[in-house]
């Protein structure tokens, strides 16, 4: 890390978890647009999750999207495979064993595994091929049609929630297996505070478990909602006593990394309200400013701690070398999130209009200078 007059050089950031639509739904974002979001926002390397067309459930399968990669990309571009066929989350599952050299990981990211059976054999299967699970927990039966967090807003405005249990009961029991396989196991996106604990005490239990939570949930609650679509993702935006559990476990190191979740859609898609609007925001071009501006400048975190969690753990986790990669941000930079002027697609999130300080000047990918403002 070092700086000069407002200016300060950091490891490029890293982002275990976005959406990077194509092939399949290039309207809401591809390779290249996504890339050039992540590049612009000082990412070296991002890792894409599989609810893409095809599914990355197969070599041939996987074989399209990194064409496009290869073709498109301007940073790494990192897929995981899917754990099921169809990233059904249910049937039967991928050949592990053929994918793993090919792939940084394995997903249903947005489908919770509900079989118990069914993951313990691929958790047995991706320890063996020496390979991590990177798993978004969610009990199906515990979310009764519900699409913002079972709080005190979904009770006075009449919305469906989804509650804490369908998201920790899975953490828990994932957990269990991961000590019970040697699989090593990342959780995704945590939103609530029995998942922090669950984290907590599996480390201290020496059980191979990381996870990652998401800015918004670090700066959110369920007191800020709005009646509108930008204000929906999953796992929902939760309670304060949640916010404030995610937030000392991003201070004492039981969270490993803030990832973004970025998953952007077309404004038709994020036009329908909180019941009706697709789940998801962009995060990539807001995720540093903002943490840097209220969490950082405020005394919460170090800059230190801020770029172990953005960049340098998540580079450990995944075995991913430094390759002479970093971002030069100008913390002096001050200015209002504005989606307008998104280099991706998407431009939904709930942060418009706040104001930040700390902008991306300068990228650099593997030693060659690939983004540098104007």
């Amino acid at each position: 890390m070092r700086s000069l007059l407002g200016q300060i050089q950091i490891p490029a950031l890293v982002d275990m978890h976005v959406h990077f639509r194509e092939p399949g739904f290039g309207y809401k974002e591809s390779i290249l647009s996504g890339s050039r979001a992540a590049m612009c926002a000082g990412y070296s390397d991002v890792y894409t999750m599989p609810n893409v067309s095809p599914v990355p459930d197969s070599l041939d399968n996987l074989s399209v999207q990194n064409k496009i990669i290869v073709r498109d990309s301007l940073i790494g571009v990192h897929p995981y495979a899917s754990i099921t066929l169809g990233q059904k989350g249910e049937g039967e599952l991928v050949d592990i064993e053929s994918l793993s050299s090919r792939v940084w990981g394995f997903s249903d990211d947005g489908c919770g595994i509900q079989d118990e059976c069914l993951m313990r054999s691929a958790m047995e299967r991706i320890a063996s091929a020496g390979s991590i699970i990177v798993e978004h927990c969610e009990v199906n039966t515990l979310l009764r049609g519900g699409y913002i967090h079972e709080g005190t807003y979904a009770h006075t405005h009449n919305h469906r929630g989804i509650c804490s249990e369908s998201e920790w009961r899975e953490v828990e029991r994932n957990i269990r297996l991961s000590e019970e396989t040697g699989c090593r196991l990342h959780v995704c996106h945590i939103s609530t505070k029995e998942s922090v604990q669950l984290v907590r005490e599996a480390k201290q239990s020496g059980i191979r478990v990381t996870c990652e939570t998401a800015p918004h949930y670090l700066l959110l609650n369920e007191g800020m909602l709005q009646e509108d679509g930008r204000w929906k993702m999953n796992p929902p935006i939760r309670s304060v006593a949640d916010q404030m559990a995610l937030l000392a476990g991003v201070q004492d190191g039981t969270i490993d990394v803030i990832a973004t979740d970025h998953a952007p859609h077309s404004a038709e898609e994020k036009s329908r309200g909180l019941e009706h609007s697709a789940f998801g925001i962009v995060g990539l071009e807001t995720a540093f400013p903002l943490l840097y501006t209220y969490l950082v400048k405020p005394g919460m975190l170090t800059m230190g701690r801020l770029i172990e969690l953005m960049s340098t753990r998540a580079r450990a986790i995944m075995h991913l070398p430094m390759d002479e990669s970093y971002a030069t941000f100008d913390l002096d930079a001050h200015y209002t999130i504005d989606p307008d002027t998104f280099v991706s697609k998407g431009h939904s999130t709930p942060f418009a209009g706040w104001d930040v300080w700390g902008k991306c000047i300068r990228t650099e990918y593997k030693g060659k200078i690939v983004y540098e403002a104007e």
